[in-house]
């Protein structure tokens, strides 16, 4: 399975530039360049309340990378061995998730929009929804 790494190292915070000027703000994100792979599907989650959890899910196959365009929000990473919590709450902020790693999202602001890049089409297949099975499937992989 190749070496070790600590989650937050595999997890990493990414900071997109400001191209804007005195017109206003500007961030560019471009595929396979501000972010780690080339982007096949977009979609964003709005209009939920605070104590509302969202994801509660690991992928197989897909990579995401979560940005809050507007408001705040948390997100719970975990391999089941580390956790850590990023409050995304800047527009040029995002935190890019790979493959077989669980995350929750959670603590939305009223005005939150957290929009999710990510790198296949949807197949409900690569995910895992159940936290016990997930930690399974891990332990298969090892």
């Amino acid at each position: 399975m190749g070496e070790k790494t600590v989650l937050k190292e595999r997890c990493p915070i990414l900071q997109f530039d400001d191209l804007g000027d005195e017109r206003g703000k500007l961030v560019v994100i471009e595929g396979s360049r501000s972010i780690p792979f080339e982007i096949q599907r977009v979609f964003y989650i709005y209009g939920s309340d605070h104590d509302v959890i969202r994801g509660q899910h690991a992928n197989r196959e897909s990579e995401f990378v979560l940005i809050n365009v507007a408001g705040s929000s948390k997100v719970r990473i975990t391999d089941a061995k580390e956790e850590f919590i990023v409050e995304l709450n800047k527009p040029r902020m995002g935190v890019y998730i790979p493959p077989m790693v669980w995350k929750d999202m959670y603590d939305f602001s009223e005005d939150s929009v957290l929009l999710v890049l990510a790198s296949t089409h949807y197949s409900d297949e690569e995910y895992i929804r159940d936290y016990d099975a997930y930690v399974r499937e891990l332990k298969e992989q090892s």
